[in-house]
Order: structure tokens, then sequence, then C-alpha cells
């Protein structure tokens, strides 16, 4: 597996659940600098349309991150790992390549304006509020709870589309 490239071998490994690269991707949104972020198709349409239920009801969220390919993951790890980051530390708050939910482009991390992006501060945000209220019934779950089983910190940012059971996610 991809984890073996890096030289990651750590028990946690055999407790996390493998994830293939998306083969299809759609344009989800684009940040300030006006570059895409994408998202599988379902997972971008259903963006688009939680984004709109937002701000119909005045609630602004933004796509900060989607679809990562294994090698942007990989650099990711790398950087920590030249940064001096012991890997225990890293993989609490990073997927190894091959293990991030990014992978399947049905992941979002959602930012709000005015916040720093990835912090847990958005959990204390109108956004994530509206989210916690509001996604799931729009097929959006939160991956990382606190005391999640994959041993990641609480991650309040993080969101993965769940399409219905019926017909390809595509």
């Amino acid at each position: 597996m991809r984890e073996l490239e890096l030289g990651l071998n750590h028990p946690r490994l055999a407790r996390l659940e493998a994830f293939e690269e998306a083969t299809a991707l759609l344009e989800a949104a684009r940040d300030a600098q006006g570059r895409g972020t994408y998202l599988a198709p379902a997972a971008a349409r259903a963006w688009k349309e939680l984004a709109a239920a937002a701000a119909r009801d005045g609630v602004v969220l933004e796509l900060v991150s989607g679809f990562r390919s294994y090698e942007h993951q990989a650099q990711l790890v790398r950087a920590k790992v030249v940064a001096g980051e012991p890997l225990e530390a890293i993989l609490r708050v990073v997927a190894p390549p091959g293990y991030s939910e990014h992978h399947t482009g049905f992941a979002a991390d959602v930012g709000a304006p005015g916040e720093e992006a990835l912090e847990m501060s958005f959990a204390r945000t109108p956004a994530f509020t509206w989210l916690a209220e509001r996604a799931p019934a729009m097929g959006w779950r939160l991956s990382y709870p606190g005391g999640n089983r994959s041993g990641y910190i609480y991650e309040p940012w993080h969101w993965r589309f769940w399409p219905p059971k019926s017909g390809n996610p595509q």
C-alpha cells in the first residue's frame, strides 16, 4: 500500500480504512484565488445544494479542500516528516496516502469567512452549528468527531457526503 512508499509502519494503520482514488471529478467551488476545488460528481452536486441551502439561511460555507490524490496526501505527510514531527503525532492529524477520505472525492473540508481554515475554532462558528443541524438531512456526516475509531483528532471541518444507496454515486 502507499504508506510503505513513505516508510510508514505503525500499528494504527491496521485500524484505518483504505480508499480508492476517485476516477471522475467535477469542480464544486472556486477559492479566493480562483482555483477549482473538485469532488466526485454526486458530491459536487450535493455540495452546491448544501452551500445554497446554508446561504438561504444566511450562512456562508466555504469549500476549503476536496479531492486529494495519493501523491498530494503523500506530500502532506512528507512535509511533516521533514519538519521532524513524530509519526504518532502526524497520524493523528493527517491520513497516510491510501487512507484519506479525500481520495474518494466525497470528503470536504469546510470553512467559514473570517475563520482560519482547519482549526478547532470552526466548531464555534454559525457555519458549524448550521452543518451539525442541517447537513445530515442532506447526506453529509461529520467524519471525525471526538474519540473517533480512526484515532484522528476531532475535525469539525471534515464532512463526507454519503449518497443514497440507489444508483451509482459517481
